[in-house]
């Protein structure tokens, strides 16, 4: 009996624990998304077959339709130069089109330290890691630089102050206990100790900044259809139509 009720109280645990996780997850402040790559398929994108850069979602959305897949979600993939192209790593389809940015001393969001790398695997698994412990190998399929890390080994950012009036719309990516991922934007201006707080809240021991005023979020079962912009790296989750 006694066995019996602790296996209650352990299933009644977990319930409330996914209960609550579902909750933050849709936290208001945010258009959030979780991608897990066992069932779901997601990429990098920067140019066309003619290296022409996509620029923003409406122009991937109308390339992926003409080879039918459709766009699912959609988010800005880091940082980038005046010419669009990537600020720092960027790996497509296993081939290093940029190379790691490793200077340690600049200004800019991207160079504080540490910033990060989130990349993509063959055998469909996602991490977010330090720049300075990222290892290259022939298992990466897609990768991306960017910074500064939001949360460090479970820790917010040291250099993160709590009610900093440094506030912008922004959004990242976290790695939830499970192995998802977390895609998130935030709806309306925010810190970044803020914005890291939310993704530490939910479990993730790492989560990368991606960008500031020029976020973009394309998601329309959530309702949100940001097609407009002009950045980099997209981004982005497909389905077959066929």
């Amino acid at each position: 009996m006694k066995q019996f009720t602790n296996s209650i109280l352990c299933l009644f645990l977990l319930i409330i624990s996914c209960t609550s996780s579902a909750q933050k997850i849709e936290d208001n402040r945010f258009v959030s998304h979780i991608v897990d790559l066992q069932k779901q398929t997601l990429k990098l994108y920067y140019q066309n077959e003619d290296s022409i850069n996509f620029g923003n979602f409406k122009t991937l959305k109308q390339e992926l339709l003409n080879k039918d897949q459709e766009l699912v979600f959609a988010m800005n993939g880091g940082m980038y130069l005046k010419d669009g192209s990537p600020q720092g790593l960027f790996i497509e389809n296993g081939i290093t089109t940029k190379q790691i940015d490793t200077t340690k001393e600049a200004y800019g969001n991207f160079y504080l330290q540490p910033n990060g790398i989130f990349y993509l695997t063959k055998d469909n698994k996602g991490f977010v890691s330090k720049t300075t412990d990222f290892k290259f190998n022939s298992n990466i399929t897609f990768a991306t630089q960017s910074g500064p890390m939001l949360v460090i080994d479970g820790e917010i950012h040291p250099v993160f102050v709590k009610g900093s009036k440094n506030l912008h719309i922004r959004n990242g990516v976290g790695i939830l206990p499970n192995g998802t991922l977390l895609f998130a934007m935030s709806k309306d201006l925010i810190t970044l100790y803020d914005f890291a707080e939310f993704f530490k809240s939910l479990g993730c021991q790492n989560a990368l900044y991606l960008d500031g005023f020029v976020s973009r979020t394309y998601l329309p079962k959530k309702k949100w259809k940001q097609l407009d912009g002009n950045f980099g790296v997209i981004i982005g989750e497909t389905k077959n139509l066929n």
